[in-house]
């Protein structure tokens, strides 16, 4: 449900609003009656059905947006976060996480959560990803943002630019980039998925002039890739990797730091673009976007995000599906 003082409530239904089947079934774990004021107060019509299982959603989803009640009361004042909804915050991380390893839910999709009000009330993960990580196994997670324009893949990911750089190291850009090549294998249905890796410095750093991370760092990853089998190319001066005839060479861009991969994508293609977390043994995508407090409650807020990330979410299960099958 992520943030109760934030959007979520309201994308959730107002993306059950969208032509069917156009939009995937999917049911919201939150607190019934909290969804069921949102609906009212913002004359939304939308029928709220509880469910206890999500064997129910099926039969329910054509009747009205199906909630499994979260079992906490939930106070969400519009834009006002509150430390004391902490626990049902986490408990519809928890139950979302869980329904997916046991087979119940074929993927999750999380709305934003406010990490400092999580933060105050002892939450002791950087966010959602590390902690679905850790409740699904302690596995190693990569972010990837995607849409049907592009898809990047950060490095270095929540911290300083200064500290990504001195932490920027050619292990973590091997091991991010077999990460992503599995997930494109098995979540996107690429058989041989074209790599490229950005470089850190202007011109890829021209020879170490301006910079040796390349030498350093970058062209060791790339070379130890190539020898194990990857279609990798780079290190590719990042401010040609995202022109358009140079998008049309790669199916993925590894890129070094966090603004290097979320600026381009956001500019070319905010609406559609889907937070990814590979390396799971579960799907799990979230929108692009926070959680909105300033205009939480007004009714205004886009639901594509969302709704791309539902979407998204069921083609990576079924492409999952078909490999396993496979």
């Amino acid at each position: 449900m992520g943030e109760p003082s934030g959007i979520g409530g309201e994308l959730a239904l107002m993306a059950w609003t969208q032509p069917k089947p156009a939009i995937p079934r999917y049911f919201i774990i939150d607190s019934v009656s909290r969804l069921r004021s949102i609906s009212q107060r913002l004359e939304m019509n939308v029928p709220v059905v509880e469910i206890d299982d999500p064997r129910q959603v099926t039969e329910a989803f054509g009747h009205g947006l199906p909630v499994l009640d979260v079992g906490f009361d939930v106070d969400g004042v519009p834009g006002v976060p509150s430390p004391e909804n902490a626990n049902a915050v986490c408990a519809s991380i928890e139950l979302a996480v869980q329904y997916c390893l046991d087979g119940a839910a074929h993927a999750m999709t999380t709305n934003p959560i406010q990490k400092d009000t999580l933060y105050d009330a002892g939450f002791s993960y950087p966010g959602h990803t590390e902690y679905i990580a850790e409740l699904s196994g302690g596995h190693f997670p990569v972010m990837m943002l995607a849409s049907p324009m592009l898809r990047v893949v950060p490095i270095m990911v929540h911290q300083s630019l200064s500290s990504s750089i001195r932490d920027l190291s050619e292990a973590t850009i091997i091991a991010k980039a077999r990460i992503a090549e599995t997930a494109m294998q098995n979540d996107f249905g690429f058989a041989r998925p074209r790599m490229a890796i950005a470089g850190l410095n202007p011109h890829a750093g021209e020879n170490g002039n301006l910079g040796t991370e390349e030498t350093d760092i970058i062209e060791p990853a790339i070379n130890s890739l190539l020898q194990d089998g990857y279609d990798v190319v780079g290190p590719i001066p990042p401010d040609a990797l995202f022109m358009p005839r140079m998008r049309e060479t790669y199916d993925v861009a590894i890129c070094q730091y966090h603004d290097q991969a979320l600026i381009p994508i956001k500019a070319l293609d905010v609406d559609n673009a889907v937070n990814v977390t590979l390396g799971l043994p579960i799907v799990r995508t979230s929108p692009d976007h926070g959680t909105a407090l300033s205009i939480a409650g007004t009714g205004t807020a886009n639901p594509q995000s969302f709704i791309a990330a539902l979407k998204l979410a069921e083609q990576m299960a079924n492409s999952r599906n078909v490999r396993q099958a496979d």
